[in-house]
C-alpha cells in the first residue's frame, strides 16, 4: 500500500479510502445492497490487512447503522492511533426542527452521535455532507473549529458544493483564525469532470486534498453500458448522475482494459489516481474480488495516449452531486 499526506496536513492515509456506505442493517434505512455487519467485518478485515487506514462513513448512512458496523469492526481489528476515520454531518436524522443541516446545535448534536455509534471519543476526519445555504456560514465554519477544539475532531472537511461556496468557507476560516478545510470530498470520474473547472484548481492552490465519491461512476465505468445491476435498479440519485452520450467513454475504458489485460474498474481508478489534486479517492465494495481488483489499480500507470483517448470523448455534464 501507498501512503500519502492528505492535502498540507501533515496525515498520512492510505492511497485508496474504503467507503462504508455499502454497510447497513436492514430495517435502519439500507439500501437493497447494503451489507449486513456479518457480511461487512470480512471486506472492513481485508482492506486492513491490505494496509488501507483510511475509512469514510456518514451518519446519514443505513440511519446510523454503517457507523455502528464500521466502529465495532475497526475496534476489533484496527490500532485506532492508526486508522483515519472519517465521518458526514448534514443529513436528515430525525423529524422536525433541527434534525439536519449545519448549525451549531445540529453539529453539536450530530458529532456526539457519531461518535457513540463509531464506539470511539474522536474521528480524524468531520466533514459537511453538503453546503447548506440556510445556516450562516460563520455560524458552521465556528461549529467546525469549536469541535476540533474539543478534541472530538482532528481535522474538518467538506463535500460536494460550488467553488465560490467552498472559497468562502475557507476565506471564513482564514479572517477568524478558525480550524480550516483540509479535504473536499467531490463527484469526480471519467463520466464527470466539471470539478476541473473551478473546484480541483481552487483546491490545489489552497492545499486542501481531494477524496473524490464514485470514482468508478457508481459502477458505470466497470461494467457494459446496457448492463443493470441491483444496485443501479434502485439508484434513484444515481440515475440522474450520468447521460446516453458517457456511452462513448465507457466503450474507451473496455478497450484499453482489454488491450492491457486489466480490468475495467482498474483502467478507471488508475485514471483518478493519476490526478495530482487527488490525495484519495473513496471507493465502496460489496464483494472481496471487488476490493482486490482496485487494489491492483495501484500498480497501474496509464501512459498519456491513454489518458487522452478516455478524456476526449468527454462533453459538458449539467452540475451533478451538489
Amino acid at each position: 500500500m501507498d501512503y500519502v499526506k492528505l492535502g498540507s496536513t501533515g496525515l498520512d492515509v492510505s492511497r485508496i479510502c474504503l467507503g462504508c456506505m455499502s454497510f447497513g442493517e436492514p430495517g435502519r434505512g439500507a439500501h437493497p445492497w447494503s451489507l449486513t455487519e456479518e457480511d461487512a467485518r470480512p471486506i472492513i478485515r481485508q482492506a486492513i490487512e491490505a494496509g488501507v487506514n483510511f475509512f469514510d462513513t456518514a451518519n446519514v448512512y443505513s440511519d446510523g447503522s454503517s457507523e455502528e458496523i464500521t466502529g465495532r469492526a475497526l475496534a476489533e481489528m484496527a490500532n485506532r492511533d492508526e486508522v483515519v476515520l472519517a465521518t458526514k454531518v448534514n443529513g436528515r436524522m430525525h423529524e422536525g426542527p433541527n434534525g439536519a443541516g449545519l448549525s451549531r446545535k445540529a453539529i453539536f448534536a450530530e458529532i456526539d452521535h457519531s461518535l457513540r455509534r463509531l464506539g470511539t471519543d474522536y474521528v480524524d476526519l468531520y466533514q459537511i455532507h453538503r453546503f447548506d445555504p440556510t445556516v450562516p456560514v460563520e455560524e458552521t465554519v465556528e461549529a467546525l473549529h469549536d469541535v476540533v477544539k474539543a478534541g472530538k475532531a482532528r481535522y474538518v472537511g467538506a463535500s460536494s458544493m460550488y467553488a465560490w461556496q467552498f472559497a468562502k468557507m475557507l476565506h471564513v476560516a482564514d479572517i477568524h483564525g478558525w480550524t480550516r478545510f483540509s479535504t473536499m470530498q467531490n463527484h469526480y470520474n471519467l463520466l464527470y469532470r466539471e470539478e476541473e473547472r473551478e473546484m480541483l484548481p481552487l483546491c490545489m492552490d489552497e492545499g486542501v486534498g481531494v477524496i473524490p465519491w464514485s470514482p468508478l461512476a457508481r459502477g458505470r465505468l466497470t461494467r457494459p453500458w446496457d448492463e443493470a445491476t441491483e444496485r443501479s435498479a434502485t439508484d434513484e440519485f444515481g440515475k440522474r448522475l450520468y447521460a446516453d452520450d458517457d456511452r462513448i467513454i465507457v466503450e474507451r475504458v473496455a478497450d484499453i482494459a482489454a488491450k492491457r489485460g486489466m480490468t475495467r474498474a482498474q483502467v478507471a481508478l488508475a485514471w483518478v489516481l493519476a490526478k495530482p489534486a487527488v490525495s484519495a479517492p473513496i471507493v465502496g465494495v460489496t464483494r472481496a474480488s471487488q476490493l482486490t481488483d482496485l487494489l491492483g489499480a495501484l500498480s497501474c500507470e496509464l501512459d498519456p495516449d491513454e489518458i487522452e483517448s478516455l478524456e476526449d470523448p468527454y462533453e459538458p455534464h449539467r452540475i451533478a452531486g451538489h
